[in-house]
């Protein structure tokens, strides 16, 4: 049996900063899809970044963006709503 997919791993997608690069500074969701496509051919970095960055691929391979978009909402930068 599959392990569970870890929620937490889309919200860091909304939310994580892409820490290198010409993107360095932009949400991890807000990369350009040729950009992740790139980093898939090249190979992803090592660690949470890269297990991060292969899920984005995948995301971004079938248009599911708009599922993952509305977590960055309430992050800890983002203002409170009322």
């Amino acid at each position: 049996m599959a392990d569970a997919p870890d929620p937490q791993m889309l919200i860091d997608l909304a939310r994580m900063k892409m820490p290198f690069g010409r993107y360095a500074g932009r949400a991890l969701i807000d990369l350009p899809e040729p950009y992740v496509v790139w980093f898939r051919k090249q190979g992803f970095p090592r660690g949470r970044l890269g297990l991060l960055m292969g899920l984005l691929y995948e995301i971004k391979a079938n248009g599911l963006e708009h599922l993952v978009r509305p977590l960055a909402e309430n992050g800890d930068d983002a203002p409170p709503t009322s």
